[in-house]
């Protein structure tokens, strides 16, 4: 019921409106969002990359309505790739679809999708296509299979949601075609028509999917924070002897970064993904909607920061 409470939330743009200029809800969002402009971001990935923790840069924003706000996305983002190679960080980038116009024009999203990968062709680099709600899964994986994939083999890669029926059978065809996934869980409120409905479902198989990923996927970005799903990955590795420059781990900003440094502390791969921009509300309201100790960091700090503003 939480879980729903949040993602409903989360599409409520006259609350959005409010809680962005809201201090207290900026300062809450600062700590799994980070800031509002590149600048911001580019200090996070610097203090990351410290850590020895590479980045994925993620510019907040969805379903645009006009051509010109794609432009304008696609404009943020080749800045984006410019500034990262410019500083020397690591650090690559993810795209939502829809953002680059998907919605408006197939056409015009291929158009902008080209041109951001033969940005990143140019710097060596790598751009992750985010996964949006079910609606959007079959189009995005056809886009990427036949219009991008193709031309860009080396620069784009995709993200599977272990709580969807189909993955098992998208894993597969990943491998076949040998691309990159990202595999997470899945943050959207879906109908249990397309995905499984109870949390030990989903993860038994995001335990499989990743296991077949660690054995024949190309560079695997195993993302969770769930600490016995990390002790299985771990465990099978090593049992299987795949090296650790075989894939990566992957987590979000602000979210087990005691377990970031400890994974990285094992020798093994690590990404933090790093959200910035203005339209952060949504991404928030997902964050508390995984899980229950986001909500109870959010509250705990609310509380501290009330008594505090009495004295």
């Amino acid at each position: 019921m939480l879980r729903r409470t949040f993602l409903y939330l989360s599409n409520q743009p006259r609350l959005f409106h409010f809680v962005r200029h809201n201090g207290m809800a900026k300062r809450f969002a600062s700590r799994f969002v980070a800031g509002e402009t590149l600048d911001s971001a580019l200090a996070a990935v610097r203090q990351l990359n410290a850590r020895k923790i590479r980045a994925s840069l993620d510019l907040l924003g969805e379903s645009v309505t006009t051509e010109a706000e794609a432009r304008a996305a696609s404009r943020s983002y080749l800045q984006m790739l410019d500034r990262i190679h410019e500083a020397g960080l690591d650090a690559n980038v993810s795209i939502k679809l829809t953002q680059m116009g998907l919605d408006l024009s197939e056409e015009l999203c291929v158009d902008i999708m080209q041109q951001i990968l033969e940005r990143a062709r140019s710097y060596q680099t790598f751009v992750r296509l985010d996964m949006e709600g079910s609606d959007y899964t079959e189009r995005t994986l056809r886009l990427f299979e036949d219009r991008l994939y193709p031309s860009f083999p080396e620069q784009v890669g995709i993200v599977l949601q272990s709580y969807l029926y189909r993955t098992k059978v998208d894993v597969e065809r990943a491998i076949q075609l040998k691309c990159r996934v990202r595999l997470c869980k899945g943050a959207y409120n879906e109908p249990a028509t397309v995905a499984f409905p109870e949390k030990r479902d989903v993860d038994a198989n995001y335990v499989t999917c990743m296991q077949h990923l660690l054995l024949e996927g190309n560079y695997p970005g195993i993302a969770t924070h769930d600490p016995a799903i990390l002790a299985q990955a771990k465990r099978f590795v090593r049992a299987q002897h795949i090296p650790s420059d075989r894939f990566e781990f992957q987590m979000l900003y602000g979210v087990r970064r005691d377990l970031q440094d400890q994974i990285v502390r094992e020798g093994f791969n690590m990404r933090v993904y790093v959200p910035f921009g203005t339209q952060w509300y949504p991404y928030l309201m997902r964050r508390l909607a995984e899980r229950p100790a986001n909500v109870a960091f959010i509250t705990g700090n609310m509380v501290r920061e009330l008594v505090a503003g009495r004295h």
